[in-house]
This record gives C-alpha cells, sequence and structure tokens, in this order.
C-alpha cells in the first residue's frame, strides 16, 4: 500500500454550506442514496418478478462533534431560515488526522432540518455534543 492509499482511519468531517465553512465534525451518518424498485408481476410467467427501478431516494445525514465555537455557524444557518429560505449546495470534505482529503461529497438543494444541542447533567460529565441533520435532493459530481 502506497502513503498516498492510506485509509482513512481517523477522520474528520469539515462542513461547507455555500462556501461558509460550518467547521468539522467527528462522525457523519447517513452518506448515501438508495435506489427504489417498482415490483411487477408478469402474467403466465409465475417463475419471475420484474424489479423496475423508479427513482433514488437520499437519507438525511446527521453530522455530529464537541460544542466549539464553530457552532455560532450552524446557529446563523438555522436563524437565516426565519427570513426565507434559499436551498444551497453543500460539500462535506472527509480528511485524515493530518488534515488530508481523503474523499468529498457535493450535496444538492441541501435543508438543515434539526439541530440538536448539548445535554447538559451535573451528575453525569461528558463532553457536550452537539449534532446537525440536513436532508439533501442528490449529490453534485464535480470533476
Amino acid at each position: 500500500m502506497s502513503v498516498t492509499d492510506d485509509p482513512a482511519v481517523t477522520v474528520c468531517f469539515v462542513v461547507t454550506i455555500d462556501g461558509i465553512e460550518l467547521g468539522s465534525f467527528n462522525t457523519c451518518e447517513g452518506l448515501g442514496c438508495e435506489v427504489v424498485l417498482e415490483q411487477r408481476e408478469e402474467g403466465g410467467n409465475n417463475g419471475h418478478l420484474w424489479q423496475l427501478p423508479t427513482r433514488l431516494k437520499y437519507p438525511n445525514i446527521k453530522l455530529s462533534r464537541p460544542l466549539t465555537r464553530e457552532t455560532e455557524q450552524v446557529a446563523r444557518w438555522f436563524a437565516s431560515m426565519t427570513n426565507g429560505f434559499k436551498r444551497k449546495t453543500a460539500h462535506i470534505e472527509a480528511r485524515t488526522g493530518d488534515g488530508k482529503k481523503v474523499a468529498q461529497w457535493g450535496l444538492l438543494e441541501v435543508v438543515p432540518v434539526r439541530w440538536t444541542g448539548p445535554t447538559f447533567n451535573p451528575e453525569s460529565p461528558k463532553v457536550a455534543i452537539e449534532t446537525i441533520e440536513i436532508a439533501h435532493h442528490g449529490f453534485v459530481m464535480e470533476g
């Protein structure tokens, strides 16, 4: 294995929305897509079921991280929805621990769905974690 093919064992995910960086996140869930199939039975052909692709479905993406100053950027993005909303393009870039880009995904028409702030409980001190959830309408293929 060459040095350039080093697998991303320790990864952070840097998120930008139309060029505005929301910061880096430790976890990223839901990045993917699914082909929705429609099943059709053919009369007289009892041994076969047609599987017809109809559309692509994209799950919501959840990103989590310890609470940082970058939370203010997320708050501004969510607050901007009160004055009307324009769908934006987002990029999620996976980076190694030393900051090298491993992969990047462009997301079309991103919509913020949910922000979950940290839970503060003096009986069980833990790192304060925030999570954002975003919806999108497909991937942007950049060359």
